[in-house]
Parts: structure tokens; sequence; C-alpha cells
């Protein structure tokens, strides 16, 4: 360790004085602070909020764990909250290894640890709902971490963040960890705003410095060539030369190419990107390895983990495979032994044991932790992974592979954004443990290196707020402070506050404009009269001018039309202008039953094709009638010229081209007449400088609409989010959920329930539409509540008949019946009840085995794997907990919800919940 001066350490030794916890903690790292973690936890020991914004693997955690060693220091409780429950059940781990499982508790839905300790680890939903149940939990609250608080912006659950940052205590410090966002300081302005006094600590450096590669087929090139004068990155030549000569050599064939090549010519080489096992074995060689692989896709994992398999590729030593086994018998031990087979659990097992996963969604969650075990402890050194472990989970890789630039958003398929490429590649590099990280994009034929430099070097990503109001927010808002109250707490949403910002300039564009307008009326003044009344006479005129013109022009057109609509086949016709002008024969009148016929005629000149209304100016009359052969394939060349021939013989001649106006409507319109009038009769009608004055005042004319329009969208802009909030309201007081200021009997039971269909499951209580099914026919239908198929389309899925059947087809009413309510009061939508789920969870709630539920669920065309319907009897679970809770444990419907989380709760459900 270097030498400190005298005066260095006399600043060390007033910092240890002044902040004497920090000097604590940090003495008990087994590293040195950087400068952005020493600030943050200052602020934190100062008595501020924090806002700490880092690249991945940065650290910035250390700044909440700093909390959580001031809330034990002076006897306060701390909250580490987390967007998803592997990273809730990570972080509890690390905790409880540093403070001891008695001070630490873990709170996520599914599991309930020690929940009244000091220090509790939890998902943010719960502390959420915790806010609005009061009680004494928050009591000595002095802390609240929010891990990954950029979250805020994913479109489904990001309003969460803002109703917990919005609704804590003043007293309480909120400790913002967030990815690198390019508006930092503006989420920190408005954490000012609300919070009080918040530190927003930036830091851009990555610890470890990320290399970017690209792999043009089994060479492993440098993506950049160093800086140029101004420092910016420069793509390498090579790389850029090297891609282009494979470009040209290469063609990327169709299935349907069967080799043939361009012209006709030689074909040429078929460029084929390296295998999933030469990357890997290439990553090995250059000692690259562990690696991340994003494949976007949960099949493309699993068939990635079988290819490596397959072709005999091991990553690991003998020893490090009797460590696997060990780790993984610990993960597995409370899966059921008949469930193994169907869990694919042995195919599963040897890819680990030769150091090779998938990570994803589909996984069975012991799976998913045995994986993420593993490769934190550098004994799994290849996964294949969808972009989901990208979220905050804790498993940085030495380098990270990305196989395409393209993922599905759920709706089509996307190019990555500049943030989703550096979020995913910000995985490589291990601190502590790697020199530096590398980011291997593998090239196609159509990709650009200078494209990848664009993703790898651009550095904004915004962070867009994606509050909005919901049903049970709302009666959770006006139950706790009123509905003036709820609606000024809106107002200070960051949702609204970026709103309002947004429309700052659009406010000056209108002051501008009301300059500039002031200056026009001034230049179109007129010594004889109001210019701008006589402005107003020549629009009126201009707009009936063209009312009239549409008109005549859509009166011929349905004149031609139904002329058109007589015609048949043998009629010869005229077209009188354009490239087909002419005679021409019909040979298929084009109705079809369309309101706009489309005659198929063959014309002098051979050529065959559809005319419409709009190739005649007026009605189409038959200048004679010509004989046609039984079958006319107008198709065929020599059927064309023969139809031309015939049609030159008959004799008849194309009218010459009437060269006459059509006399409009405008000719006898009497508001017109009167306008003309009026304008020839204004005072300024006879002054030198009209056509000046008149060009001014089509300038204020144009400028007077934009700035209206500025206004309409700064009003509809300003206060967005209260007045989404007064609708909602609205209809849950039409609906009987409030009564003014109250909540009814049936609003607080809203109040209990929370998800996506959260008032539709109310209604379901409400209207007692559940009543009389037992518990499995009770899940099958509160499951379409919850699920959602990955893929919309395809035959609906077969569901059970009686009980479950009437069940879900009540719900649907009610669905339909609240769908309609909702648009006519211009609120967000309920999803419709999704009843791909309702099947394999009703049989496995009534006893069967989980081979028999998958079996059934794959004929009944549902793509379910082992995790996935895990997964959803989990959430199916949770929403019979609420509707249990809400509806009372002793009512009918309580009891039978309880009994269905009984039966639903078992075998590889069960296991890994406490």
């Amino acid at each position: 360790m270097p030498t400190r001066s005298p005066a260095e350490a006399y600043a060390a030794a007033r910092n240890r004085a002044a902040r004497p916890h920090l000097a604590e903690f940090a003495a008990g790292l087994p590293f040195d602070l950087d400068d952005f973690q020493v600030k943050g936890c200052a602020a934190l020991e100062d008595g501020h909020g924090v806002l700490v914004c880092a690249p991945t693997g940065a650290g910035k955690t250390v700044v909440g764990e700093f909390a959580v060693h001031l809330a034990l220091a002076q006897g306060l409780k701390c909250f580490y909250t987390t967007p998803i429950k592997a990273l809730s059940n990570q972080k509890y781990a690390d905790l409880v290894a540093r403070h001891g499982a008695s001070a630490v508790g873990l709170l996520t839905g599914d599991t309930a640890i020690n929940g009244d300790a000091q220090v509790v680890v939890m998902t943010t939903e719960v502390l959420r709902n915790m806010i609005y149940a009061g009680g004494t939990r928050l009591d000595h609250l002095g802390y609240v971490v929010m891990d990954e608080v950029h979250y805020l912006a994913d479109r489904f659950r990001g309003a969460v963040w803002e109703e917990v940052i919005l609704q804590l205590p003043e007293h309480v410090a909120v400790v913002g960890l967030s990815a690198t966002v390019s508006n930092a300081e503006e989420f920190g302005d408005w954490l000012v705003a609300v919070r009080g006094d918040t530190t927003v600590v930036v830091d851009e450096h990555r610890p470890v410095p990320l290399w970017q590669h690209m792999m043009v087929g089994n060479r492993l090139m440098d993506l950049f060539a160093g800086e140029n004068e101004r420092g910016e990155l420069q793509v390498d030549p090579e790389l850029v030369r090297h891609t282009a000569e494979l470009e040209r050599q290469s063609v990327v064939w169709d299935r349907g190419s069967r080799g043939r090549g361009r012209g006709g010519a030689r074909p040429a080489t078929r460029f084929r990107p390296p295998s999933r096992v030469t990357v890997i074995d290439r990553l090995d060689r250059n000692a690259l390895l562990p690696a991340i692989t994003f494949v976007f896709s949960r099949a493309g994992c699993d068939a990635a983990v079988g290819q490596c398999v397959r072709a005999g590729l091991r990553l690991t030593t003998d020893e490090e495979v009797a460590e696997i086994r060990r780790t993984i018998e610990r993960h597995t031990a409370d899966l059921p032994t008949a469930d193994l087979e169907v869990l694919g659990y042995w195919e599963w097992r040897e890819a680990l044991e030769r150091g090779i996963a998938a990570h994803h969604a589909g996984l069975l969650p012991a799976f998913k932790e045995t994986v993420e075990d593993l490769f934190v402890r550098g004994l799994v050194r290849a996964v294949f992974a969808t972009e989901t472990l990208a979220l905050g989970i804790n498993m940085p890789a030495r380098t990270v592979v990305l196989e395409k630039l393209v993922k599905y958003n759920g709706e089509s398929h996307a190019e990555l954004t500049p943030g989703e490429f550096t979020q995913l590649t910000g995985r490589a590099g291990r601190r502590g443990i790697d020199v530096e990280g590398h980011a291997v994009v593998i090239w196609h034929p159509g990709m650009d290196p200078r494209q990848v430099a664009g993703l790898a070097s651009t550095r904004t990503y915004p962070l867009r707020s994606s509050f909005r109001p919901g049903y049970n927010m709302a009666v959770n808002l006006v139950g706790r402070m009123g509905t003036a109250a709820a609606r000024s707490l809106l107002e200070q949403s960051f949702g609204q506050f970026q709103a309002d910002r947004s429309v700052v300039g659009v406010s000056r564009r209108i002051e501008r404009n009301e300059e500039a307008l002031a200056g026009y009326r001034e230049s179109m003044q007129c010594h004889l009269g109001d210019f701008a009344e006589y402005a107003r006479l020549r629009r009126a005129v201009s707009r009936r001018e063209k009312e009239l013109s549409r008109k005549g022009t859509a009166d011929r057109r349905e004149a031609a039309a139904a002329s058109l609509r007589r015609l048949k086949p043998g009629d010869v016709i005229a077209v009188p202008a354009g490239r087909r002008s002419g005679l021409a024969v019909v040979l298929d009148p084009g109705l079809d039953g369309d309101d706009d016929p489309r005659p198929l005629v063959v014309n002098e000149d051979r050529w065959a094709g559809r005319l419409t209304a709009a190739d005649f100016p007026g009605p189409v009359e038959p200048l004679g009638r010509m004989r046609l052969p039984k079958r006319v394939d107008h198709r065929v060349p020599r059927v064309r010229r023969d139809l031309a021939s015939s049609l030159r013989n008959t004799g008849i001649e194309a009218p010459p081209v009437p060269r006459r106006r059509h006399r409009g409507p405008a000719a006898q319109d009497e508001e017109l007449a009167e306008l003309r009038k009026a304008l020839r009769a204004h005072p300024c009608h006879g002054c030198a400088d009209r056509e000046a004055h008149a060009r001014w005042a089509e300038r204020y004319d144009r400028l007077a609409r934009e700035t209206e329009a500025l206004r309409q969208k700064v009003q509809a802009t300003t206060h967005s989010l209260a007045r989404a909030f007064d609708r909602i309201c609205a209809l849950l007081t039409e609906r009987g959920y409030l009564d003014g200021e109250t909540v009814t009997e049936h609003g607080r039971r809203l109040a209990g329930l929370w998800g996506e269909s959260d008032l539709l499951t109310a209604e379901c209580l409400r209207q007692d539409v559940w009543a009389g099914l037992n518990p499995a026919e009770l899940a099958a239908v509160v499951s379409s509540l919850v699920y959602e198929s990955r893929r919309d389309g395809g035959p609906l899925p077969r569901v059970p008949q009686g009980p479950i059947a009437e069940g879900l087809q009540a719900t649907l009413r009610l669905w339909s019946e609240l769908e309609a309510d909702e648009r006519r009061h211009k609120v967000d939508r309920t999803r419709e009840p999704d009843l791909g789920f309702a099947w394999p969870v009703h049989r496995w709630a009534r006893g069967e085995s989980l081979a028999a539920v998958l079996r059934a669920a794959e004929q009944n065309g549902a793509e379910l794997s082992a995790g996935d319907f895990v997964r959803w009897c989990r959430q199916v679970v949770d929403l019979l907990d609420q509707v249990a809770g809400v509806a009372g444990r002793d009512t009918p419907i309580g009891r039978t919800a309880r009994a269905a989380v009984q039966a639903i709760r078992r075998g590889v459900v069960a296991a890994g919940t406490e």
C-alpha cells in the first residue's frame, strides 16, 4: 500500500471522525471503496437520501449494504427491495452470511422468513402492499434500499416503485441503486422534490475494462482500433474489409434456393456462422471462459446445450464434477423422485457436469438457482441465456456473447437498443477476478460492424416513467388520504414530473408564436376595414369551393362506377385518356360483390388488366359488342393478340375526347354565391394592397392553427395522471366501489386484490359467479385472470366442461361488461381472461402427476415447460391467497380458495418454498 502524505493522513483521520460508521464499515471490507461508493455512503451518514447510477458490476450495491450497516448500528429497520424474487433470495443469502440469520428476514409473496427482523429483504410489491395495509411494520423504519430502481420504466410493474417512493414516511431515507441512465440528474431532481435532500452520484467508469469483439467465421476480431484525435472510437478497418469481402463472396439463400447462383452464374459459397460448439471452444482456447451467450429464445438456449453435449464438449475436471453433483443434490433434494424424468433432470444434470447450462424463465426454480450457484462459483463455464438473466441476477462472466442483434419484444422482432446492448454486455468482467471483460458479437451476412460499433459506443439511455393509476391504487389512495390528496400525490409522480417538463419547450414555442401572431396582425392591417374579417370570408369561400369540388368529383366517380356495374362480357368500351386510352373489350365485369367494380379488359395494344372508376371522368356507355370464346385466359400472349386483332376488326371507333368543362355543383350553389357576394361587398376588397395583406393573413391563420394544436397538447399533458385518476374514480363510483370520499365494502375488498385483473376479480367475488366450485374447479377458473399465453392466435384451448366451463363463461361475461364501461370512461382496459392454463392446473389440483399434466397440456396446444408450470401455479396460488383473504377465510369461497392453495402447493410446486 502506498505511503500517505501527512496531509492525506490528516484528511483521512478527519473523515473517520466525522463519519465513524463509514470508517467502521469500510474497515470490514476486503477492498478499498471507490470514490463514488465513498460519496454515496457519506451522503447517507450525513442524513441524505441517495441515488447511485453506475454500470453493472461497478459495486453500487455497496451503498445499499452500508444502509443496512447504518440501520443495525442505529437500532433502526432497513428494508432492502428488489424487482424479482430470485434477486431477493440472492441478496438475503448475502446479508445472512454477513449479519447472521437472526438479523435478516425475507418476504417475497410465497416465502416468509423472519419478517419482523431488523433488516428485511423483499420484492418491491411486498413493500407497497405493506404501506397500504398500515400497521406497525413501518415503525422505526430508517432506510429503504431500492435495488434496480430503473425498473420503474417497466410498463407492467414500474408504477410500484413510484408508489413506494411517494408514500414512504418523510423520515425514511431512500437509497436508489440504478444502472447508468442519461437523465440521472432529472430523476434526482424529482427525488429531491418528493423526498427532500437527495445526493445524486453518477459513475460511468467500469471497474473492469470491456473489450468489444466480433467473431467472423472462426476469427475473433477487435471491433475498435483505438481513438481518433477527437477521442472517438474508430471501427477496426481490417474488420470492415474482411466482412465486406465475405459479403461479396457469400449469398444468403432462403430454403428454396437449392444452390442456384445469381443470374445463373456459378453459385457463391454460402457463409455459415460458427457453431455454438466452435464459439465455446474458441473462447476456451483464448482463456475467455466463463461466458454467457445470449440467445433470446428459450428453445434456442436448450438446443444450444444439447448441441454442446452431443458434440462431447467438456469444460470441467473430475474434482469439479464431484462438487457439481453435491451442489445439485443440495438444491434439488425436495424434488419428488417420480418427477425427475419428466423434468429432464438427467439430461440437465449431465450438461451441468460438463460445465454447460441454460438459463431462462422456463426453467424450474430449483434448476435455475442451481445454475446461478454453480456459475458464480466458476463450476459452470458456458451458460446460454435469454435476456431475463440481465435483470439484476448477480451472474457476471469473463465474456458475453451475442448471437444476434434482434430479439422478440413481445409484439415483433426488433433490433437491440443501445441500452439493451449495454445491459447485456455489462455482465462481462468479474470485479476482483478478471483484469478485463470481453463482449463478442457473432457476425452474420448483412451485419455492419459500424452498426455494432454504434450500439457499443452510444451512451444515452433515458429513464422514462411508466406510472399510471389503477383500480387498486385508486381505492387505497382514497381510503388513506381522500380524493384531493390522492390527486395531489399523483401530480408529484415522476411520470407527471417528466410530462410537465416535456411541455416546457412547447409552452415556450406558444409564447414565441404569440409574439409572431401579434406582428402578423399588425402587418395585415388595412385602412379600409377589418382585414381579419375579410380574410375569414376568403377562407370560407375557399373551403366551400373545395367541398363542392370534392362533391363534384365524387358524383362523377359514382356515375362512372354505376355505369361500370352495368357492363357485360363482350362489351366494347372506350378508355378516354391515360396510357390505356382507346378501345377495350370487357372480359369480366369484376363485381365480386364489391361496391367498387374493377372490370377486366383487353385493349387494342394487347394490354390486359383491370380498370376502375378513376379511369373515367364520367359514365361509360358500351360502343358495341364483340363475341368472345367460351374460355378466355388473358394471361396467355396468343389469346391477348387474337382478342386485340378481333377488336380492331369490329369497325368500332373510339369517339373523340370531348373538350368541355364539367359544369359542377359550384355554379348552382347558393351558399357559395352568398359568400362571394359578401366578399365583393367588403370594404377591404377594393384595397390596392389587398393581396399583400392576404399573404400576411394566410401566415397568421397557419400559425394560429399550429398554436392551438400546441395548446391542446399542453392541456392533454398537464394534469394527465390526475385526470386519468378521476376517470377511474368515476367508474369505481358508478360500480359501487367508491361513494364520494368513502371506500365501500366492495372497495375495501378491491383494496386487498393486487394484479392486472384486480377489478375483474373483485366483480367475480361481488357477483358470486364462482360459488359452488370445488377447489380444483376454482383453481382452473381463477387461473384465467393471471395466465398469459406466450403466443396469440391458434385454436382455443380445451377446458373441462360443466362447472368450470360455466365459471369461465361467467367470468368472461363480467369482463365484457367491464371492458364496455372502461371504453366509455376512457380508462386502460382490463386484459381478457386467458383460458390456456385452466386444464393443466385443474388436473394438477385434483392430484394428477406432473407427467400426465404436462402431457395433457401439450396435447391441448399449450407450450408449457415444467418451469412455466410451476411459475403459473405459484401465481394462481398468490391470487387464491388474496381471494381467501378478502372474502374471509370462514366464508364458503374463502374455504374453497384455501383448499385450492393446498391442492396446488405440492410436489414441484411446493419445492423450494417455505
